[in-house]
């Protein structure tokens, strides 16, 4: 899968930056900017050509034939958006049951222009003691990284900054759908 993964990324001119690391076995990943369908696809090919198997959430309406049994494949965990089901507790106990386990999760939740990221990432990652790789996507460099490793301090306020810090310079696919996007920003300063 590896090679595979590396051919498509090479036929398509992208490239990706940094190695496989051992903690990329049991951590949570967060990618940004995520704007557009494609952001999976480069992102989950990244991943098979770091060798990482990750598990992502995906909204349970996506389940039905042949999609469910693709996306299950895949890795993809369905899940009801409009039911509270203490979704933090339940990942942390997926990671307290495995040796290996990687979740995905885009802390935008949507693929729309969103004020605030979610924090659930934040605290999956605190209560289950695993670090925080970003992962990102750059779509005017044509590059993606599985991620800088960052390690949650307790202090979400301070630690929101400056994992946020980290993708401000990253360009998605749809800017004006990222609220830290360079360009985004430049055009709502005029």
């Amino acid at each position: 899968m590896k090679r595979f993964a590396r051919f498509l990324l090479w036929l398509f001119g992208w490239k990706l930056v940094g190695e496989a690391q051992k903690e990329m076995q049991k951590c949570v990943f967060i990618e940004a900017p995520h704007t557009s369908m494609w952001d999976f696809v480069w992102g989950r090919l990244g991943l098979w050509q770091l060798g990482v198997n990750v598990r992502f959430f995906i909204k349970k309406e996506m389940f039905f034939f042949p999609l469910g049994g693709i996306l299950k494949a895949l890795g993809g965990i369905p899940i009801d958006r409009k039911k509270s089901t203490k979704m933090v507790d339940q990942v942390v106990e997926m990671f307290n049951r495995s040796d290996r386990f990687c979740i995905l999760i885009t802390p935008e939740g949507t693929r729309k222009y969103t004020e605030n990221w979610k924090k659930g990432f934040y605290f999956i990652a605190q209560k289950a003691n695993v670090p925080i790789f970003l992962g990102y996507l750059d779509y005017e460099k044509k590059e993606g990284s599985g991620g800088k490793i960052f390690y949650p301090t307790g202090n979400y306020e301070e630690d929101i900054l400056i994992i946020k810090d980290y993708y401000k310079d990253k360009v998605a696919k749809y800017p004006e759908n990222f609220n830290l996007s360079k360009q985004y920003q430049k055009l709502t300063k005029k």
